[in-house]
């Protein structure tokens, strides 16, 4: 993952959080974040078996104080999570925690013997996107439709298929575009700074459900604000949220998820663990966002979609690039990425239509791709300054207004077209079974694109317009 602009998110991340310090990880690299001084264990026996052996460890370690070692509490009962603290969460910096990463090693033996992870960091599930999308939004003329286009399907209530959005929550005026008509959900909260600029990552599910929208009018979408405290969420916190989601709404057709964190790991998020089983169960499918670190490691909870026992209920989405043949340059990749959709460059309500909205950008643009593609991705253009980057700086961040309608890239958003093609194939041909629907359509409908050389399937909605790349001399 590019440090620099990890660290910005990191610096945001973390203002969003003050009472919350953390680190950095895995140990010598920026690819995730995590709560300083704390490890995450199962409810139960399991954790007493964790503490006694956390315990036994520092017990033998000079520079770390037993006293330290203490339950914090169970957060909650529903996701079967206890908190355990190992260390003064307030020491150190935040290149890493060596008082967890001991923590961890000392329950390794016992995992040796259970035959499954006992104890995990507690990281920060986040907007699936590098920490932040691909890029930051730009805003696109009225007289431009949304990209994809609306479908012609009319809306049924009697057929219609729910999508559940759990992201930020709907602008207050998000009524005023005509796609949104059949959706409903959370307020997003505090929309503007005290300046009366927008915040970043607001609008984020209010495009997102634009998205679903278009590709599929005949659902009923429901947005649910878990995300609305600056996109992001400790582990420990997800999986309740998740279930709340839910048991707000039900248990919907399809549910949009575009969050998660890579961990280092292939045996996914502790923290989700009892919902992830719950999902099972049910017949919902859980369309995830694959994250825009532009690696093949695992990002969660996307790749349990490569996990035995979950290969039909979890689709993991990467993103394509604006001309849809290849992948776009920040998209996460690898075999757990099971379809890539037009991520890049799309086109969505952001805000509502009733009077403009200013926003500064938070990120400077690069000169070249932080990837090392050879097209002119959205790290380079539109080409702008942004407070987090040039903090300290003479150049004076650059502002734009937003009256209706952006254009955003990122897999958070190739996550909504998937869902809406699963959605739009459910009707078209009254399939109610959702998991059913998802897998006649990557039988029948899915394409192919090229992603860092190989062939992987990819889905291009019939009213998606692709836009030709603009391919870079060698050595600009």
């Amino acid at each position: 993952m590019p440090p620099q602009r990890f660290h910005e998110q990191f610096d945001q991340i973390q203002r969003s959080m003050p009472d919350v310090p953390l680190a950095m990880g895995p140990d010598d690299a920026a690819e995730f974040m995590y709560e300083k001084g704390v490890v995450l264990v199962r409810d139960g026996e399991e954790a007493q078996v964790v503490e006694d052996a956390v315990r036994a460890h520092f017990t033998a370690a000079p520079d770390l104080d037993q006293e330290q070692v203490r339950r914090a509490g169970p957060l909650t009962n529903r996701s079967g999570i206890t908190r355990i603290r190992v260390a003064d969460p307030g020491e150190g910096g935040r290149d890493g925690d060596r008082a967890v990463v001991h923590a961890l090693r000392s329950v390794r033996e016992h995992e040796s013997r259970a035959g499954r992870r006992m104890a995990a960091r507690n990281h920060v599930v986040h907007i699936a996107v590098n920490a932040c999308p691909g890029d930051e939004p730009v805003p696109a003329p009225l007289s431009e439709p949304p990209n994809p286009a609306a479908a012609g399907t009319p809306h049924d209530p009697a057929t219609s298929v729910g999508v559940l959005v759990v992201d930020t929550g709907l602008m207050h005026d998000y009524r005023s575009c005509g796609l949104l008509a059949h959706t409903e959900g959370d307020a997003q909260v505090r929309e503007r700074d005290d300046r009366g600029i927008l915040q970043q990552y607001v609008g984020h599910g209010t495009f997102i459900a634009g998205l679903v929208a278009a590709v599929a009018p005949n659902t009923d979408i429901t947005v649910r604000g878990s995300l609305n405290d600056a996109g992001a969420v400790l582990e420990s916190e997800f999986g309740e949220k998740l279930f709340e989601a839910v048991d707000a709404s039900g248990w919907p057709d399809i549910l949009s998820l575009s969050a998660g964190t890579s961990n280092g790991r292939t045996d996914g998020l502790l923290g989700v663990e009892t919902f992830m089983r719950e999902l099972r169960a049910q017949r919902t499918l859980l369309v995830a966002a694959a994250g825009n670190n532009g690696s093949d490691n695992p990002f969660w909870p996307a790749a349990y979609a490569a996990l035995p026992g979950w290969e039909d209920s979890v689709l993991s989405v990467g993103a394509l690039r604006s001309d849809g043949e290849s992948g776009a340059c920040f998209t996460n990749h690898g075999p757990w990425v099971k379809v890539y959709a037009p991520g890049e460059r799309l086109t969505a309500p952001l805000t509502g239509f009733d009077s403009p909205v200013p926003y500064v950008y938070q990120h400077s643009t690069y000169d070249a791709c932080r990837y090392g593609s050879g097209y002119g991705c959205t790290c380079q253009s539109p080409a702008h300054s942004g407070v987090l980057s040039d903090e300290g700086n003479a150049a004076k961040p650059d502002q734009v207004m937003f009256e209706g309608y952006a254009q955003w890239s990122g897999t958070s958003f190739a996550t909504p077209v998937t869902a809406g093609l699963v959605a739009a194939r459910m009707t078209a041909h009254k399939e109610r079974d959702p998991r059913a629907a998802r897998r006649q359509l990557l039988a029948s409908e899915a394409g192919s694109a090229q992603v860092r050389g190989v062939g992987v399937p990819a889905l291009r909605p019939p009213t998606w317009r692709p836009v030709p790349v603009v391919r870079q001399a060698p050595g600009l």
